[in-house]
């Protein structure tokens, strides 16, 4: 992260954290503000773990594409096979 971000990071977690703040006095030890609170205290634990060892940047290969044609499979193919949890086909079946 550039510089730039780091400082837009931390004023957006402080932001937060007083936002948090302000429903924790108004709503007290509520379960759903004990999860704020800790989801800002990660927020800021993540920040300083970027802080002290940016990760390295990696060059990500291109993802190799593979073609599916759009004809359809020789039912052959499918001959015995089951549908999950529908069961055989009807030609499979004698009636």
């Amino acid at each position: 992260m550039s510089t730039t971000e780091m400082l837009e990071l931390r004023r957006t977690v402080d932001n937060l954290r007083h936002c948090v703040a302000s429903l924790q006095s108004l709503y007290g030890d509520a379960p759903a503000v004990r999860r704020l609170v800790n989801d800002v205290e990660r927020l800021e634990i993540d920040y300083v773990d970027l802080e002290v060892s940016p990760p390295h940047l990696t060059h990500h290969r291109p993802v190799e594409r593979i073609q599916v044609p759009d004809t359809p499979y020789d039912a052959s193919m499918w001959q015995g096979a089951d549908d999950e949890g529908v069961g055989g086909h009807p030609a499979d079946h004698d009636t």
